[in-house]
């Protein structure tokens, strides 16, 4: 810990939350925002059609564990982002729905959907930026550009990781919602068991290391699509 730079953890964990509160943020009101888009404007009262991380805030899935992940994975480069957090869900009433299935399939993949478009935007502008000799091998480790350079690559990485998992078919995960519309309705039984029991078999199966494998391969994909 002698090298241990304070500064330097110190906005590295500001960036990453900053990163993180937007993706977030954008995600849930993606959720709502089509659901409003399908008649359900149960969201839209609530104000949580915003990209005011307010409303959106879950205090233990959007700061404690984010930053409690953080300082434990915490390394001069700052590479990894964490699974285990999450913003306040998103409520709907699919009582209000026109066409509830493709409701609920649009609805459960907006997050997803926004959250990737976030990342191919910001790919986008980062190699135009290197493009135009902005950012090079010199400047991105010091000055005024290594902290903007360390935000890009941020919001990249993390909207990409928090897209990929929430694509995972396993209620009450985005996927799991998409997976249960498209399915016949003899299979709702099964959706409803994983439905009350869905987060404690998905941190068995990270305790297990089998999400990695099964993220992994599709995160290290879609990004060196992106790069």
């Amino acid at each position: 810990m002698a090298n241990f730079d304070i500064a330097d953890f110190l906005s590295k964990l500001v960036i990453y939350m900053v990163v993180w509160l937007f993706a977030v943020s954008a995600h849930e009101a993606a959720h709502a925002w089509m659901s409003l888009k399908f008649g359900d404007d149960t969201a839209e009262r609530l104000g949580r059609v915003t990209l005011n991380p307010i409303p959106h805030i879950d205090p233990l899935g959007t700061f404690i564990l984010p930053i409690v992940a953080f300082v434990a994975s915490y390394s001069p480069t700052a590479a990894g982002f964490p699974l285990i957090m999450w913003g306040k869900p998103t409520p709907v009433n699919p009582l209000k729905w026109r066409n509830k299935n493709v409701a609920n399939f649009m609805v459960s993949l907006a997050g997803i959907a926004t959250n990737l478009l976030i990342a191919i935007t910001v790919s986008i502008i980062l190699k135009a930026l290197i493009a135009f000799q902005v950012f090079n091998a010199d400047n991105i480790q010091s000055g005024i550009a290594a902290p903007v350079f360390t935000l890009l690559m941020s919001m990249i990485f993390l909207n990409v990781g928090l897209a990929v998992f929430n694509l995972i078919p396993l209620p009450p995960l985005d996927g799991g919602k998409a997976l249960q519309s498209v399915l016949p309705s003899n299979y709702d039984a099964i959706f409803e068991f994983l439905e009350a029991y869905g987060i404690l078999i998905l941190f068995l199966l990270m305790w297990m290391g089998v999400i990695g494998m099964v993220v992994g391969p599709l995160n290290r994909l879609i990004l060196s699509l992106l790069f």
